[in-house]
């Protein structure tokens, strides 16, 4: 099993992208086919992130069942999110496809973000130091 730093770097190879993509994907005119095709991306960016950090065991506050933090109720919302956003936007419900799409970006990536650069936290230590 890999140590907490190498799961860390794993989780930020997948979430750093998303981000970027994602903030275009808010920004830009929406239904073209390279939305289409950045959309796919960014939603497996997010899903493979979502699934990958449930076995990042919680570092910081409260433990459940020896290995999940609150914070892992993001990964879970983010399991939910990717899959329902996708079937509606194949299904034309655009404005279901972008509630999610938008809460998927504000609770996935701003709010974990925010979270993850803490001071106590491993990403807040990376770039700021003890």
């Amino acid at each position: 099993m890999p140590d907490y730093h190498q799961l860390a770097l794993i989780h930020l190879a997948t979430v750093v992208p998303a981000f970027f993509i994602g903030t275009y994907l808010m920004l830009r005119r929406k239904g073209t086919p390279l939305h289409r095709q950045l959309g796919r991306l960014y939603m497996g960016l997010m899903l493979f992130t979502g699934v990958f950090t449930l076995f990042i065991p919680a570092a910081i506050g409260p433990v459940f069942l020896g290995h999940f933090g609150y914070i892992h109720a993001l990964s879970l919302l983010t399991i939910v999110t990717v899959p329902t956003a996708y079937f509606a936007a194949r299904a034309h419900k655009v404005v279901l496809h972008g509630i999610n799409m938008i809460g998927l970006y504000v609770g996935g990536l701003i709010i974990a973000g925010s979270f993850a650069l803490m001071p106590g936290r491993l990403l807040h230590t990376w770039l700021f130091g003890a």
